[in-house]
């Protein structure tokens, strides 16, 4: 597939790599396919926003390329770097054969033969089967500089190398930002894109997202995973479970060939949906056979 004519085909090419979204979601994806703007999406951690680039790659059968920030990043670590190890051996190999002239030497040093390329430059560069998917992910991670560096980029899609010159993408990648919102990000590289908060799901599209990525679960166990989850974002914890702890905890069940949820059961697997100490011993014990019976309560037939 190469392109996406609808919002329907959107959600239909998304469900085919079993990423289940909702329509406003689709949506704001469709009209950044549509009008080639970047799209930022903003949301907590672990509720799809690095699996949505994932998918639409797949779905569009574009190479997905990804900038994983952190604090510190810098617009050449993620631009470009040279490759000094190759450097030096062509240098020590030029001495060594009698002293080649200096400014040939210089030249040929910095070419495209020893240019090691990171993700912004390489999303700039074709890519077989069209433009790629430039994934910046948890931009909130990095500092106000590297964000301007961004906005000047994401502008004109094109990167400058002192050495080589201005280096333009002949078509714009397919650019997603996600954020966990750690800190807020400029508004002037937010107005450069199409804006999107992407929450915890609800019981039922949550549900769905299990039955697409745990299909094996039995829809009793699936329902109690859903229910109990869903449960615990509403307790005072210092980590609130995502999507993606749903899933590992389905497939952690699933492989201790669990058939409904325990207490017990709870307590040895807790590590699959709590990742901070604090928040498992608050879940130790009786406030976990407390969740599980009001879960049961509300999954109890009227």
């Amino acid at each position: 597939m190469t392109s996406l004519n609808s919002i329907d085909e959107v959600q239909q090419a998304l469900a085919a790599q079993n990423y289940v979204c909702g329509r406003p979601l689709a949506t704001v994806v469709f009209l950044s396919l549509r009008l080639g703007r970047p799209l930022f999406l903003e949301g907590e951690a672990g509720v799809g926003k690095t699996e949505i680039a994932k998918a639409l790659a797949a779905a569009l059968g574009r190479r997905l390329i990804r900038l994983q920030c952190y604090e510190g990043l810098d617009a050449g670590s993620a631009v470009y770097e040279w490759n000094f190890a190759e450097q030096m051996i062509a240098i020590r190999t030029a001495e060594a054969s009698g002293g080649a002239d200096r400014e040939a030497l210089k030249a040929e040093l910095f070419t495209e033969d020893y240019l090691i390329a990171r993700p912004l430059l390489e999303a700039m560069r074709p890519q077989p089967g069209g433009a790629p998917v430039l994934l910046i992910d948890e931009l909130d991670r990095t500092d106000e500089p590297f964000e301007a560096f961004l906005l000047e980029a994401l502008g004109d899609f094109q990167v400058t190398i002192p050495e080589l010159g201005t280096i333009a993408a002949p078509e714009p990648p397919i650019v997603i930002l996600t954020s966990n919102r750690t800190r807020e990000v400029h508004d002037a590289l937010k107005r450069r894109c199409l804006y999107h908060w992407v929450d915890y799901p609800s019981f039922d599209r949550e549900l769905e997202i299990l039955h697409a990525r745990a299909p094996e679960a039995a829809e009793t166990l699936s329902r109690e995973i859903v229910a109990f989850v869903q449960k615990l974002r509403t307790e005072d914890l210092f980590k609130k479970p995502g999507v993606a702890e749903t899933i590992d905890w389905a497939k952690c069940l699933l492989a201790l060939d669990v058939m409904t949820i325990s207490p017990e059961v709870i307590a040895d697997t807790l590590g699959a949906i709590l990742k901070y100490q604090d928040d498992i011993a608050r879940l130790q014990g009786a406030e976990a056979t407390r969740l599980l019976q009001e879960v049961r309560a509300e999954l109890a037939p009227a």
